[in-house]
């Protein structure tokens, strides 16, 4: 099922059904935003991704044939390009973190509000992770508690080469601020903080956002 127009160009994979035509339905009362094509399994999804040249990806975890972290990992090989949410219940705790470690630019529960739904995706479209605030703080909370310590050494060893000003920013990340709000915050203007991000990610080796987002939660910032 395929779409035409100008806008944010979207693919929604999902093996049921009434989950695509619930999420179409949202979406198009944006007049923004064009769902192009609907995949039923994850090998779909990223063909379609691909031929269609998407801005965003939004992927179910649980598919046939390929599954979304599977997905997920060619998409970023072969549509980098593409910005992926990752569909989920709170049942995915594990599977969620594992995508947004590799390359997910967010995740929304699948029971979302629409305007959070459409927002998701125009943060995504904009290069902006979006983390669902109560959501993810309630994911990474709850994995961090095995492994906090390993992960809190490590994190804090990579920020480490940070300036004070690249931490503040860092920091904000990590509380899933867009670039414009966190200028607000720290009196910036949206500029700055674009080329102060962009420093930070090649500085800490992340390869987007919610990478460097993730590295903040875990260095205690």
């Amino acid at each position: 099922m395929t779409g035409t127009g100008p806008g944010i160009r979207v693919v929604i994979a999902d093996d049921e059904p009434l989950i695509r035509a619930g999420i179409r339905m949202i979406l198009t009362s944006d007049a923004e935003i064009d769902v192009v094509a609907e995949a039923t399994n994850g090998r779909e999804a990223v063909e379609l991704a691909r031929s269609h040249a998407v801005d965003v990806v939004l992927l179910d975890l649980q598919m046939p044939e390929m599954d979304g972290l599977s997905a997920l990992a060619e998409l970023r090989r072969t549509a980098p390009a593409a910005r992926v949410i990752i569909l989920t219940t709170f049942g995915e705790r594990e599977n969620v973190l594992r995508a947004l470690e590799h390359g997910g630019a967010g995740f929304l529960l699948k029971d979302t509000a629409p305007a959070e739904l459409i927002r998701a995706v125009r943060a995504a479209a904009a290069g902006d992770a979006y983390l669902s605030p109560g959501a993810t703080r309630h994911v990474v909370d709850q994995l961090a508690t095995g492994r906090a310590a390993a992960r809190a050494e490590e994190a804090r060893r990579r920020v480490g080469v940070l300036s004070e000003r690249e931490r503040d920013v860092l920091t904000l990340l990590g509380e899933g601020l867009s670039n414009a709000d966190a200028g607000k915050r720290i009196h910036m203007s949206e500029a700055t903080v674009k080329t102060y991000v962009s420093r930070i990610l090649a500085k800490l080796d992340c390869e987007n956002r919610v990478q460097a987002a993730l590295l903040a939660r875990d260095a205690g910032l």
